[in-house]
């Protein structure tokens, strides 16, 4: 390897050769006297971090004839910006009223009045890939984001990886001066890497952003998230049932951006915000709540919102008056006028939380940009605001659920007469909720389909407003321009006049795959044609091709809800193709594959070139069974674990895994005089999960089967005194995981038969006709010794819930099955047929 640093180096110092620093406006030299203490340098930023600059004092042997020469701090270009850089989560583009929708966004809307409406750019159809593509500039299969890293299989494009080639756009600007720091969702940690064991180079203060404050992971309840301060664990809501994330984060955001303003205010800053809103669970306040449900928004049901928003958005310009929306698809969203009086009222309520959500959020966004202009930065502050990382979610179901993991687990439409069960308290911590999809349609008006449809502009095509009082006078002006997510990291170093480095810690950088969308700032460019003249879309076997106006895409064959048995073998070309012009069809209505198929073999050739340069290859259209595909977690490989103290907030991804498996959970404990009660081991909370436990001092083994179901094991007698060992013993009746080797989930979710015991001797045995087959609730954690976040069974305890025996020893032993030879010729005899 040593060989290779001589060439390495010539190429790399060739290659700064040939750039030049664009946009900046400062040659390099210190801005003060060289040498003292208040020196400061731009660098032109193409190795990172620069090397260190020679010695220029002067060095003698004695102090009182040398002259001291400190090395200059590192500065952005003179006048760059401030960035504030908010990304909302699962909205579409008729959520917000500056988009035409009706629910308030009046942070947005105000934003939009002094800058620029974009209406045109584009996510990739899902959470984690649109964010990792957002930070780094580079497509999501670019940097290991195919689909989230919850879905990760072991290939460069899905492995949830971001290499050390494709820097953030946190870590180039912290090196070029800025103080980085990430609010909200990290959906970019590999579920594998969660731990408090680490690494934690893939953390947000492993990829540039010197201070984080957020959850770990797609979604979190915003009442008792899965929060950290950096990589530690806090609990700020313990105590305070008025505590919220929403409100929280924002607090944090602005005490933080307030305190680099007293203790450094000429160094710019850079803030990623990107609230949970409007992922489930949709968790706002009640004040929020009732405030939206006093304006009767939703009353005349979804297919007339649908027809309000679109309406709104002729009346904005956005949508030309001749546009004509999709027809409903009545075959898989019931009409409103064929709903139950009980489903309309539960589908109301559900909707009116969730724009509650919205619009909350909106409104805390609004106090950290006023926390900006108090300090007199707001002038020179870029503010990027896109509205959603992907479509609306339709992952409710066409029947929303009060719990979402329920949807992960196979329990995709629940009747509307169990959900009301939770109607009093829909959007409390007491629901893990959706709405209908049928609402989720409506509002990505005036496109069609959903969040996961990456061949549908429905899932794709976000908006956005972006503000820079001191650079944008075009005030209040629109841009049509087709943008990508990609396009963003681009435009923030171009307005700070920074070029993307060549080098980053030795590491050559791979190219930006973006193109800056900067020139649109400028008005005289308001109707110049876009510079981004192809993007690809794919998602889990659906996909996509923009080439210079034209929208080449697969027809949507399962609804996100939708769980395939058999995944398409063949995505790339087991399709049938969709051809559409959108500079005369906008929103994908008229399909004219049919008159021209000279141009969809044309746009396919170039589709194919794509995924061979950007990783999409192995192409998979398999679903929630990755889910349970094994991953280089800390448990692989081991079919034993051992603890020896209380332990707790171990992430699910990083915890041992029993499900689809027999196992054997065996306590040590030394009961005290009295007696004892509290958690010995649980894993997931109240939306699901399991636990083992001593209440009233009897030992108890429960599953939590998605807030449905409860099935519990209780031994009869209350431990005495002493030392016991307790254990709970399960045989699993199915294949397992084993067969989603074969594209068939038909080893998950089988029964068995659970055994409890006492000192040897079996107490309690009961039979399971089923189990989770794919995930526990994935914001709770694995704990030993006491409950964090929510409990397994609220009537049985309240977290903490300390075990106050003590435990000497807990063994986890897990026997996962494994396949027959008679096994594994059936499975590839049937994934054969499937192929036919």
């Amino acid at each position: 390897m040593d060989m290779l640093r001589p060439i390495k180096a010539t190429v790399l110092t060739g290659l700064l050769a040939l750039v030049s620093p664009a946009f900046a406006q400062d040659t390099g030299q210190p801005r003060a006297a060289a040498g003292s203490p208040n020196a400061t340098s731009t660098i032109d930023g193409r190795q990172l971090p620069s090397p260190p600059p020679a010695f220029g004092g002067v060095i003698k042997e004695q102090a009182l004839q040398s002259e001291p020469w400190w090395p200059p701090r590192v500065t952005p270009p003179d006048g760059a910006p401030n960035v504030l850089l908010i990304l909302t989560d699962d909205a579409g583009f008729g959520v917000p009223s500056t988009f035409g929708g009706v629910i308030p966004t009046e942070t947005m809307d105000s934003l939009a009045a002094e800058g620029l409406r974009f209406t045109n750019i584009h996510s990739t159809a899902l959470c984690s890939p649109t964010r990792a593509a957002l930070i780094t500039g580079r497509n999501h299969h670019s940097v290991g984001f195919g689909v989230i890293s919850e879905q990760s299989t072991g290939y460069p494009g899905y492995n949830s990886i971001i290499t050390r080639d494709k820097a953030t756009i946190g870590r180039v600007l912290l090196e070029n001066g800025y103080a980085t720091s990430w609010f909200g969702k990290d959906h970019n940690v590999p579920a594998f890497q969660s731990s408090q064991a680490g690494p934690f180079d893939l953390w947000p203060t492993g990829l540039g952003f010197e201070y984080f404050y957020g959850f770990v992971g797609g979604d979190a309840n915003q009442w008792q998230p899965n929060l950290y301060r950096n990589t530690t664990p806090i609990y700020p809501f313990d105590g305070n049932p008025e505590w919220n994330l929403v409100t929280a984060m924002a607090d944090d955001a602005i005490a933080h951006i307030t305190d680099l303003h007293q203790i450094a205010p000429d160094k710019p800053f850079f803030v990623k915000y990107a609230p949970g809103a409007t992922h489930a669970p949709h968790h706002p306040t009640k004040e929020w709540v009732d405030k939206i449900a006093a304006m009767d928004l939703f009353d005349n049901g979804y297919e007339a919102l649908r027809q309000t928003i679109f309406e709104n958005q002729k009346k904005l310009g956005l949508v030309p008056q001749d546009a004509k929306l999709a027809p409903w698809p009545a075959d898989k969203l019931k009409p409103w006028d064929q709903l139950t009086e009980t489903e309309k009222k539960l589908f109301i309520r559900q909707v009116e939380v969730f724009a509650a959500y919205a619009a909350y959020s909106d409104h805390e966004i609004g106090r950290v940009i006023q926390a900006i202009d108090d300090l007199g930065k707001l002038d020179n502050t870029l503010i990027i605001y896109i509205n959603g990382d992907n479509g609306t979610s339709a992952e409710g179901g066409p029947m929303g659920t009060p719990n979402e993991v329920a949807w992960f687990n196979g329990v995709a439409e629940m009747p509307a007469e169990t959900q009301m069960k939770w109607y009093d308290v829909w959007g409390t911590e007491e629901t893990y909720n959706h709405m209908s999809a049928g609402w989720s349609w409506a509002f990505d008006t005036p496109f069609d389909y959903f969040k996961q449809n990456a061949n549908r502009l429905g899932g794709i095509r976000q908006n956005m407003v972006v503000s820079w009082p001191q650079k944008i006078t075009d005030k209040g002006g629109r841009r049509d321009q087709f943008m990508h997510v990609i396009d963003v990291m681009p435009t923030i170093l171009e307005a700070a006049g920074l070029e993307a480095p060549l080098e980053v810690d030795g590491i050559l950088q791979s190219p930006i795959e973006g193109t800056s969308f900067a020139y649109t700032f400028d008005k005289a460019n308001a109707d110049a044609p876009s510079r981004h003249r192809t993007q690809y879309f794919e998602m889990m076997g659906q996909w996509a091709l923009y080439h210079d106006g034209w929208l080449l895409s697969t027809k949507v064959n399962r609804m996100p809800w939708e769980t395939p048995g058999k995944p398409n073998p063949d995505p790339l070309n087991n399709q049938v193709l969709e051809l559409y012009d959108l500079t005369k069809d906008i929103n994908q209505t008229t399909d004219v594959a049919a008159q021209h198929a000279e141009k969809v073999e044309e746009l396919k050739a170039i589709f194919i070139e794509e995924a061979k340069k950007y990783q999409i290859f192995p192409m998979d259209a398999s679903v929630t069974t990755r889910l349970a595909q094994p991953r280089p977690n800390i448990t692989a490989g081991r079919d034993e674990f051992v603890y020896t103290r209380p332990m707790t907030g171990l992430p699910q991804g990083d915890s041992p895994s029993i499900l689809n498996s027999s196992y054997t959970i065996t306590a040590e404990i030394d009961v005290p005089e009295g007696g004892a009660e509290g958690m010995i081991l649980t894993s997931g909370g109240r939306f699901g999960g399991y636990g083992f436990y001593l209440k009233d001092g009897k030992p108890v083994f429960l599953w939590n089967m998605v807030n449905l179901e409860r099935i519990a094991w209780e031994g009869p007698d209350v431990l005495a005194p002493g030392k016991h060992t307790v254990a709970f013993d399960f045989e699993y009746e199915g294949l397992g995981a084993a067969t989603l080797a074969f594209g068939s989930a038909s080893g998950l979710g089988k029964g068995g038969t659970g055994t409890l015991m006492v000192d040897g001797k079996p107490v309690a045995s009961k039979e399971m006709k089923h189990t989770l087959p794919m995930i526990l609730q994935w914001d709770e954690a694995f704990d030993i010794g006491s409950d964090t976040l929510t409990g397994v069974n609220d009537a049985d305890y309240k977290p903490p819930f300390p075990l106050t025996a003590k435990l000497e020893k807990l063994t986890i032993k897990v026997n996962r099955p494994k396949l027959s030879d008679a096994d594994i010729a059936k499975l590839k005899d049937a994934m054969l047929k499937a192929s036919d």
